[in-house]
């Protein structure tokens, strides 16, 4: 680790790493929030019903679960530079399919593989993870996460401009066309500049590839457990698209989903068996244990706070619009109010973490997430249109430093597995956005915030399982020696 002081205004070493790897990821959010904002010209210009543009929003998060958790693996093993370029390069071609589309199945399969672009997130949590020491990576992930979190609400300011600027019914096309333009060329300038470690540092690989592994047998059905919801929540998304749903897939087809899923499910629990079955016979050394009631916890906080996020970005310009008749672009002038948050709001919880450690801070703000939920619920026309934004930014203030307190957890844990629990807690915040948007097309408004305020009592109470990380956590380099990476407060 570099001793050079955190000056965010500097542009060199771990600085330079931590500002191109949070543009990067600001770019794949550019990327993937692009039709949002336009939702209203596309579906005018591809002749889509209301159904037909719920389906998108869906589809547009439903890959991002298993890529995460892939990207994960991928990165732990290949190193964030490679992995990172590669996809913000490959995810442009499904970027410039979406502005070619001409009909809704080839704008629902774009938007389906633009799903991985989500995943650029878990790469920059190992990348920042191997530059900056253990005081000062809740800070640096957090600016990470909320500088390039701004991507979403960058693209709602600045596409619908630009489309207009363009004009004619094809100005939306030229819009997401060079947000694709932008993640190919950045994937270059991201080779070449930054590197996976600073100078003389071990890049920690995972033992095996394939799955996570656990150090103890409670944790091996732990882990398994934790795995359920994520195949949950795809078994959900087929659904959606079955004829139950809006029958984008044939009952065939949906059936070919499901059992998919299984197998994928049996698949993956043999790969789990094939990392971790030396467990059942010896047991791992109490300095190479750690424990993954800390990763499920991290994971439920994260469906929460990011699976609610991810929701309530996609749904509240509509909320604005009919709740208080605003016309589409005011809507989505107002409700880019809950993005703008993420500036500071991420963070901040990054920051707080650092200083007050990482259990207080989170139990602070999922309390404070789950009475500001309460007070969305309640939120109707009777309001004054000032105060429901004020009661949205309130709220998103807890959401985000609740992403930021989270992912200053993430790296703790594990170091050589820091990828893998990215992206596990990572995927799991896809689950909870999933999640929420199945609940939002059964219910009313309403309702929808106050399920999302009961989960965040749901995370609260798990959190008081979680232990605060602290001392070291070992790690093996190639010539067998072990390293102590410092993981409390010092």
């Amino acid at each position: 680790m570099s001793a050079e002081k955190f000056n965010l205004f500097a542009f060199t070493g771990k600085m330079k790493v931590l500002h191109l790897s949070w543009m990067a990821f600001f770019i794949t959010f550019m990327v993937w929030f692009n039709f949002a904002p336009m939702l209203q010209a596309i579906a005018a210009s591809l002749g889509l019903e209301k159904s037909e543009i719920k389906t998108l929003l869906i589809l547009n998060v439903a890959l991002t679960i298993p890529a995460r958790v892939v990207i994960g693996m991928l990165t732990d093993r290949y190193g964030p530079r490679i992995v990172y370029s590669a996809l913000l390069a490959v995810c442009a071609i499904p970027c410039f399919m979406f502005a070619l589309a001409d009909t809704f199945v080839q704008a629902a399969i774009a938007r389906f593989m633009l799903g991985f672009i989500g995943a650029g997130f878990v790469i920059g949590i190992r990348m920042v993870s191997e530059w900056f020491p253990a005081n000062e990576l809740g800070t640096a992930e957090g600016i990470y996460g909320g500088w390039g979190n701004f991507g979403s609400a960058a693209a709602a300011f600045t596409l619908p401009v630009i489309a207009i600027w363009f004009g004619g019914d094809d100005g939306w096309r030229y819009a997401i066309g060079l947000t694709g333009l932008m993640s190919l060329l950045f994937s270059v300038v991201y080779y070449m500049n930054v590197s996976d470690t600073p100078k003389g540092s071990t890049y920690f690989k995972p033992k095996n590839m394939g799955a996570m592994e656990v150090t103890s047998k409670g944790d091996f059905f732990f882990l398994l457990i934790m795995k359920v919801p994520m195949y949950a929540a795809l078994a959900l998304l087929a659904w959606k698209l079955s004829p139950s749903g809006v029958a984008m897939l044939s009952e065939t087809t949906s059936l070919l989903c499901y059992v998919g899923l299984v197998l994928l499910f049996i698949y993956e629990v043999s790969h789990v068996w094939k990392v971790n079955k030396n467990i059942f016979h010896t047991p791992v050394p109490e300095m190479h244990q750690y424990k993954f009631k800390q990763v499920a916890v991290l994971n439920i906080l994260y469906f929460a706070t990011f699976g609610s996020e991810l929701a309530v970005v996609s749904m509240l310009p509509l909320f604005f619009a009919e709740t208080f008749e605003l016309t589409p672009v005011v809507a989505g002038m107002v409700a880019s109010a809950y993005a703008f948050m993420n500036l500071m709001s991420r963070p901040g919880g990054g920051w707080l973490s650092d200083k007050f450690g990482r259990k207080p801070t989170l139990l602070i703000l999922t309390a404070g997430l789950a009475v500001g939920y309460l007070l969305m619920s309640m939120v109707d026309s009777q309001w004054p249109l000032w105060l429901a934004v004020v009661a949205a930014m309130a709220c998103s203030f807890f959401v985000q430093s609740g992403e930021g307190a989270v992912f200053a957890v993430v790296p703790l844990i594990k170091r050589r597995l820091t990828g893998q629990i990215a992206g596990m807690t990572g995927a799991y915040g896809n689950v909870g956005a999933v999640t929420y948007l199945t609940v939002l097309s059964f219910v009313d408004y309403s309702t929808f915030f106050l399920v999302i305020a009961g989960t965040a009592v749901v995370g609260f109470i798990a959190l008081l399982m979680m232990e605060e990380p602290k001392g070291h956590i070992a790690e093996v380099r190639e010539d067998g020696s072990v390293e102590m990476i410092s993981v409390g407060h010092g």
